[in-house]
């Protein structure tokens, strides 16, 4: 066990693979597949131990929970979902940008009075007294669904699986409303339905999640380190900017005031001579350099990196920090 490699699982296909393979690109992570793409298993080129699963999304949670992957890309509505006590069995390293959707309850918008979860009780209620049977919600996210509506006080309905299109079943006569996931909204409204005003259940994106379960071998957590270090890297040299400037040295009290107000460093100490570097937020940089002009500085320039790597890195640290 002790050579057993990093298992990574990621998307086999569509929008979420383009957008993971990119992403580790990004961060110099390249997948490799020896048989070209119909091949489901690969490597990371020039990282050793590490062996890629490409997987449904699906899937890929089920490998995390019982621990036959070690770190996987999907969307947390399906950990969520698929998993009865995720927080248990999985870290949810850090969200990567892609994927966003909802998880919503949404109703038919000729029901004028209903905008809360609230008013559903008086729906079910209703619904009961008039037709003898419980309030019916369509919907793919039973578990979601389930302590959802157990968080709102919500009992007197039953819960019929969609199969198919669920945003259809109130239409089809199957079901009163609907649990779903949508981005845009747009098939909801053309299917006369609209969400409640505390209807959102989950903000869901992909993540990079880790499983607690899996065996975590010493070679296993030696490439979980690289790839985790290059992908901190990365995010850090995305969401950073490097300021270079001649100031006086007189001028030191006012670069002081600048670095505190917008939590900026000199990554190289107190300068010696006339340029100073400061290292900075991107969203910040343009009104530091602005506090420089106001100092009277000189020759300012702006620059991005391509990786910003620290003696340490939050994502590194959850996860070793986790596995104990």
């Amino acid at each position: 066990m002790t050579d057993s490699p990093l298992i990574l699982a990621v998307p086999s296909k569509g929008r979420l693979q383009e957008n993971a393979t990119a992403f580790f690109a990004r961060a110099g992570l390249v997948f490799t597949q020896s048989r070209g793409a119909r091949d489901y298993r690969g490597t990371l080129a020039g990282v050793p131990n590490v062996e890629v699963a490409f997987l449904s999304a699906s899937e890929i949670v089920n490998q995390l929970a019982t621990g036959a992957a070690h770190l996987g890309v999907t969307g947390e509505d399906l950990v969520r979902e698929q998993i009865a006590d995720a927080d248990a069995t999985v870290e949810m390293l850090t969200p990567l940008g892609f994927g966003h959707a909802n998880v919503v309850v949404a109703v038919p918008q000729a029901w004028i009075d209903v905008r809360s979860m609230a008013d559903l009780d008086e729906v079910a209620a209703d619904i009961r007294a008039r037709h003898g049977y419980k309030m019916r919600v369509a919907t793919k996210y039973v578990n979601l669904t389930r302590r959802f509506f157990a968080e709102h006080g919500i009992a007197d309905y039953r819960i019929v699986e969609s199969l198919g299109a669920t945003e259809g079943a109130p239409g089809a006569g199957s079901a009163e409303l609907i649990v779903d996931i949508t981005t845009t909204g747009a098939t909801l409204t053309a299917n006369a339905l609209k969400v409640l005003d505390d209807g959102v259940m989950l903000r869901s994106e992909a993540n990079l999640v880790a499983s607690v379960r899996a065996s975590w071998s010493p070679a296993a957590r030696d490439a979980a380190t690289t790839v985790l270090t290059r992908i901190a890297a990365e995010e850090e040299a995305r969401n950073s900017r490097e300021i270079r400037a001649a100031l006086d040295p007189a001028r030191a009290a006012g670069l002081a005031a600048i670095l505190q107000d917008f939590g900026a460093t000199l990554p190289f100490g107190e300068p010696e001579g006339r340029e100073t570097v400061i290292h900075c937020k991107a969203s910040t940089a343009f009104e530091i350099v602005a506090g420089l002009q106001n100092l009277g500085a000189r020759n300012i320039s702006v620059r991005a990196f391509d990786y910003l790597f620290g003696s340490s890195n939050a994502l590194t640290e959850r996860l070793l920090r986790r596995l104990g």
